[in-house]
Parts: structure tokens; sequence; C-alpha cells
């Protein structure tokens, strides 16, 4: 069994940022990577790889010089609704919430914005960037192509990556409507979570080296991973490298990933201003009463409610800053580490939950 470590979610965020700063990062840099790293940490399944785990993995790349922390924001290219940016292999969080900004900015001009981004690295949720336009009142659309870790349907070997969506909107309501979802059936993070717990995993997950469906997580950590939907998954992971690295300019397919010093992600940012289209109040009342209609839907037999979607994040996220963000244990050790290497202090105990 996993253990868990207890710790309070305003004292991580803080050292998160520490940890950030002590890097050497700018302050306004720091916080754009802190932020969305609590984000993923508050909202989502530890075992789905994202949030305060990346840590380490930031420090590593930083002391190799694997990014490019001082890295211009270069626009390439731009009309009052389009942006193409150069990433420069700088930090793709910060590029990618700037990126937003600026589809954002565009959207409130022309009633939508669209940026592309070529040349980055890997950029976190894609939901903190979606998120950004929710905040200003836009529909929010972010995606990021990945290195290849999805077979093509009918292919035994990783082609295209798990290339991530996420897709919000405000609301009236006591949470927003945020999907986040990557394009494979799960991920390799899901999958060692599993064989961490003596568990199997469903068929439909990935692929052998072999090429075979298995439900061993430990038989299929080094073979390809499979689409949601079958066909369908790997049809959509196939468009949106068309969307990013194809159309920006960047990298895409067998590309993104494969030099460490270059890992050359490419992203695609959308935002729609709400007003454009209809005073904010009406659009919210109209997505209220769709939300209203679908919960009020017939139950299948198991299930007590249903949810849309960020209602079950947001659940989480409010319960974890109520009563402590649980982490992995093999996480608070990395962190505990990591203090240590960046001479800071260490604010928490080790409180094991289970």
């Amino acid at each position: 069994m996993i253990k868990l470590v207890r710790v309070d979610a305003e004292a991580l965020a803080e050292f998160t940022l520490a940890c950030f700063k002590a890097m050497s990062l700018s302050e306004d840099d720091a916080k754009l990577c802190a932020n969305a790293l609590m984000f993923s940490e508050l909202r989502f399944h530890p075992g789905q790889g994202q949030g305060v785990r990346r840590l380490s993995a930031y420090r590593e790349r930083l002391q190799k010089q694997l990014i490019n922390k001082d890295a211009p924001f270069e626009i390439i290219k731009e009309s009052p609704a389009l942006a193409l940016v150069n990433g420069h292999n700088g930090l793709g969080s910060v590029v990618g919430q700037r990126a937003m900004k600026l589809a954002v900015d565009k959207a409130k001009v022309c009633g939508v914005g669209t940026v592309l981004v070529r040349g980055s690295t890997h950029y976190g949720s894609s939901a903190v960037h979606a998120d950004i336009a929710l905040k200003q009142n836009c529909l929010g659309i972010a995606m990021t192509n990945a290195g290849p870790e999805m077979a093509a349907w009918g292919g035994a070997t990783a082609v295209v990556g798990t290339n991530p969506w996420a897709l919000a909107a405000p609301t009236g309501l006591d949470f927003n409507v945020s999907l986040d979802i990557a394009l494979t059936t799960a991920g390799k993070g899901m999958m060692k979570w599993l064989e961490r717990e003596g568990k199997d995993m469903p068929l439909d997950w990935a692929l052998t080296p072999e090429g075979e469906e298995t439900t061993n997580p430990s038989a299929a950590m080094m073979g390809a991973l499979l689409g949601i939907g079958q066909y369908k998954g790997y049809g959509l992971s196939f468009m949106t490298d068309v969307m990013t690295g194809v159309l920006s300019g960047g990298a895409f397919g067998l590309s993104p990933y494969a030099k460490p010093e270059k890992q050359d992600v490419a992203h695609t940012f959308i935002a729609f201003d709400i007003a454009w289209f209809m005073p904010l109040a009406e659009f919210k009342e109209r997505i209220n009463t769709f939300i209203a209609d679908i919960k009020k839907s017939k139950l299948r037999a198991g299930f007590n409610e249903i949810l849309v979607p960020g209602e079950l994040e947001q659940r989480r996220e409010n319960e974890r800053r109520k009563d402590g963000v649980k982490l992995d244990a093999a996480v608070f050790d990395e962190l505990e580490a990591l203090s240590k290497d960046l001479k800071l202090d260490f604010p928490f105990s080790r409180e094991v939950i289970g």
C-alpha cells in the first residue's frame, strides 16, 4: 500500500514558491510555476504525475541548463486575433500562462484570440492555462503535444503523445466547468501507482512491448498506451499534433521530448470572450440551466449523483485546503531532500495517515 503524508495546503504553497525562488527564478516566474503546481496538487489525483512532485524534476533540469529560465517570450507574428510565439526552450508553465493571457487580451478585442507556441517545454496541467481564460470571463481551450507514448489504432509502438486538452467555462455556481483530459485512457503515472499498490489495471490502458493487451502494469510500463475510445483517442491525438506542432512550425509526432536539452513542445491556446456573444449574466444563467438539466437526469444503478466536469476537482480542492494535502510519502521524502539541497527550512512533520 502507498503511504500518504498530510501537509497543510498553505504551507505547501509557500514552500513551493520558496523552492522556485531558490532555483533563481524571477519573482514573477516563480509565482507562475508555484501557482501552477499547487493548482494541480489541489485538484488532481496524485498518481496523475502533476503537482509538487515535479519540483525535483524542475531542479534537475534547471541545474543541468536543460531549460532556459531567462528565455524571451518572442512573438514571431501576430494579428489582432492571432499570435505565433517561440518559447525558446523556456519554462513551459510560464510560456503557456503568458500565451493564454495573450489569447485573452486578443479575445477582448476580437471576440476570440488564438495563440500557438513552438519551442516550449513541459507546461504542466492543461487546466492551469484554461483556467486563466475562465477567470477573465472567457471560455478557455488549452492543448499541447507531448512525447510519443500512444500507439496508433492497430499499431503496437508509440507514435503520438498523450496530447492533453483542457476546456473551461465560468458558471454562476460554487464551481466552474473545467475538463482536463489526456487522450490516452490513462497515463503511466497511474500505471506506476497501481503497480506500487499491487493492483491490476484495466485491459484497455496499454500494451506490452510486444503489442499485447495486458492488465499487468509492470508488463505494460515499457509498452505503448492506448487512446480513449479506441481509434477516436488516437485520431484526436493525431489532430492535436496537427493543431499544435505541425501548424506552429514546431515538433510533432516522434520529435517532442526526443532531446533532453530541447524538448521542443508545442501548445495551442484559444479564448472566447463571452461578452462578445451575450451578456455574462445571460451566459451564466444558460449554463446553470444546462447543468441543472443534466443533474436531474435518471441515475444508473450504482451511482448516487451526476457530476459535470470540474465539480469533483473543486470538491477535492475545497477538502485539501481545509483538511490538508495528502502527499505520497515518496514525494514527501523527495521534497525534504530538495529542501536540504536548496538550503531551505522544511516546514512539515511526517504525519503518515495511510
